[in-house]
């Protein structure tokens, strides 16, 4: 019988350092006091850790607040103009890029246009590329750039890097994340890790970390731009599925005498409360031109809006039950056009909830994005940061073997 290799000191260290280095990432500045309470772990220990992570130079103790009387104690915080990552979201009439530093801060953030339609991968590498450029003029010499995430509309293998199935920008089997690696390294002469991930996921993981789900065990973001996409975190992880394909929630089926849909079936949800539809159901012409068109008429007859949504709201609430049945999540987050809409459909929406969950107790806390920058955006950038917070300083030691 094969028996388990004992843990290292050094493996225990850089747990321990990982844990330190996220509750600062996560939490915010925290004292020594503070840190010692949520390891577990005693004072002089975190006192050695602290000083490896601020050797490194990935945080800084710095004087907190006063009190009523003598000095302010010392606070520790994450080096936020120090430590950065690139974050892209491929929306689909635009991409948009922030530089976000350890911590959570956002140090820059801009936005390209993009035509309606499929997108030649050649155009979305010179946008990133002219995006990075200005970020960086944005940022302070010698920050550390610790990584890249890239939020894509669609099916995407994050191990590998391949976008399996992305409609809105008319990708296939593609291998986006070594293309904009190799661009990236062309262009500037280094390039840390990039990593892709579903739009969906990353505003889930975004919502959960840093929105308004941070204390809960489950929650669902809805990524709606022209479909509906979902991404589900339960007990802090994403829900993959067996092939790695979950939350093709827009093609849950609520109404089997609707209309077709692109994936082959009838009266798909996304078919019900997609963007198409809810133009549709305003009297407006259909595409993404059009919607902006819709909200400036909604801010001046709310009322009408909300009369001409109405079944709108009814299939929105419809499918908002169906993953309450079978997910059970404490928070559903409306993003995209769902979110913009909202004003108009909520009571319909709580009125629709209401009939199939009675108990309130029963119900998930339906709410709209939390984050001064769009969920999957930040979501992305908590991606990024994903080797450092597991093992600080390797990778910083990795990071700088790249310049």
């Amino acid at each position: 019988m094969l028996r388990p290799k004992p843990i290292t000191p050094d493996e225990v260290k850089r747990h321990n350092l990982a844990r330190v280095l996220r509750h600062l990432h996560e939490d915010g500045e925290l004292s020594r006091s503070d840190l010692v309470v949520l390891t577990g772990l005693n004072r002089s220990t975190i006192g050695a850790l602290v000083s490896d992570l601020a050797e490194s130079g990935l945080v800084e103790e710095v004087p907190g607040m006063g009190g009523s009387r003598g000095r302010p104690s010392l606070v520790v915080r994450s080096k936020s103009e120090s430590v950065f990552v690139l974050a892209f979201d491929l929306r689909v009439d635009r991409i948009v890029a922030a530089a976000i530093g350890l911590g959570g801060e956002v140090l820059a953030h801009i936005q390209r246009p993009r035509s309606n339609g499929p997108y030649p991968v050649e155009k979305a590498i010179a946008t990133i590329l002219d995006e990075t450029n200005e970020l960086f003029e944005a940022l302070p010499t010698g920050a550390l750039w610790a990584g890249v995430g890239i939020a894509v509309p669609g099916v995407v293998e994050t191990e590998l890097g391949f976008v399996r199935k992305a409609p809105n920008l008319g990708w296939i089997d593609l291998p986006f994340g070594e293309l904009i690696h190799g661009a990236i390294k062309e262009h500037f002469g280094v390039c840390p890790r990039v990593v892709l991930g579903n739009d969906a996921n990353l505003g889930a993981i975004a919502e959960y970390v840093r929105g308004g789900a941070t204390a809960a065990s489950s929650v669902v973001y809805l990524s709606c731009d022209v479909g509906v996409g979902g991404g589900v975190v339960l007990g802090g992880q994403v829900l993959a599925g067996g092939s790695g394909y979950a939350g093709e929630l827009g093609h849950l089926v609520v109404n089997p005498h609707g209309q077709p849909c692109a994936c082959g079936s009838k009266g798909c949800w996304e078919t019900e409360v997609g963007r198409d539809a809810i133009l549709g159901a305003a009297g407006f012409n259909l595409g993404q031109d059009s919607f902006p068109e819709l909200l400036d008429a909604a801010k001046s007859d709310p009322e009408g809006m909300a009369a001409k949504l109405t079944e709108v709201g009814e299939w929105v609430g419809v499918g908002l039950v169906n993953l309450m049945n079978s997910i059970d999540p404490n928070y559903i987050v409306l993003g995209g056009h769902l979110a913009e809409i909202y004003p108009y459909i909520n009571e319909v929406v709580e009125r629709r909830i209401s009939q199939s969950r009675p108990n309130i107790k029963t119900r998930a806390n339906i709410s709209l994005p939390s984050l001064p920058l769009d969920s999957p955006l930040v979501g992305a950038a908590e991606m990024a940061f994903g080797p450092l917070l597991l093992d600080p300083l390797q990778h910083v030691e990795q990071i700088y073997s790249l310049v």
